[in-house]
This record gives C-alpha cells, sequence and structure tokens, in this order.
C-alpha cells in the first residue's frame, strides 16, 4: 500500500493465469527464504515496486490454485520505490474502494480492510475514499 496524498492506494497485479482478475502479488518460497523475505521478493518481481515489510496480515489462507491446494500468509507492506515489472505484469493502485470492487475474492476484499484498519491505528492518516 501507499499513501497517494490523502487517500490510501492498494497495489494489484494482473493474474497470470486470467489477465483479466486483479490480484495481489504472491508466490513461492525459495529453499532457505522467510516467508516475509518471499513476499518482499515476488513484490518487487511481479510489481517493480521495492516495499517495508510492516508485518503479517490475517491469517493464512487456502485456496485451490488449479489441481493443488495452497497457503498463503500476506504482508502488510508500504511502498518505498517504484520501476517497471521484471515479469512485464500489468500492476494498477487502486482507491480503497476500486480495488474492493476489482478483487473477485472476497477474502483478497477483507485483507484490504484489514490493512486499511491497521494503517489508520498506526498513522491516523489512512482514509477511505
Amino acid at each position: 500500500m501507499r499513501q497517494d496524498d490523502d487517500r490510501l492506494a492498494v497495489l494489484l497485479v494482473r493474474a497470470k493465469k486470467d489477465p483479466t482478475v486483479w490480484v495481489f502479488p504472491k508466490g513461492h518460497i525459495e529453499p532457505g527464504e522467510s516467508a516475509a523475505d518471499a513476499a518482499v521478493r515476488e513484490v518487487e518481481e511481479e510489481s517493480g515496486v521495492v516495499a517495508e515489510l510492516l508485518g503479517p496480515l490475517g491469517r493464512p489462507q487456502e485456496f485451490q490454485s488449479g489441481k493443488e491446494l495452497v497457503s498463503v500468509q500476506y504482508f502488510l507492506m508500504r511502498a518505498r520505490s517504484e520501476s517497471a515489472s521484471s515479469e512485464g505484469r500489468a500492476k494498477q493502485w487502486f482507491s480503497v474502494d476500486e480495488a474492493l470492487r476489482a478483487i473477485s475474492f472476497e477474502g483478497a476484499r477483507q485483507l484490504v480492510r484489514d490493512a486499511q484498519s491497521a494503517l489508520a491505528n498506526t498513522s491516523g492518516r489512512a482514509t477511505r475514499e
């Protein structure tokens, strides 16, 4: 996430399997890598955004990805700098309300709400648009 003037912005990328769907950046943990380190690396690879890790967001979520059941731990991050994605994926910054409309999955929408609350509690500046 990032602060754009007086509003909070949420980063989403196009899904690899279905580019009509907006999702959070995510990926696999490499050998010897922590979940947190993997999250920071995947955000940079998929979006070109270098982010500061603020902490885990919610409990791990499980869902089907093709034939595989995957478990994903999401993390709240604050964008520090941005360049083009090394993977060439489309990315977009959304207002909170736009992100809630763009995201297809309720679990992911709840993460946006949780992140907004967490940032509002820590900074007092996060506002909903």
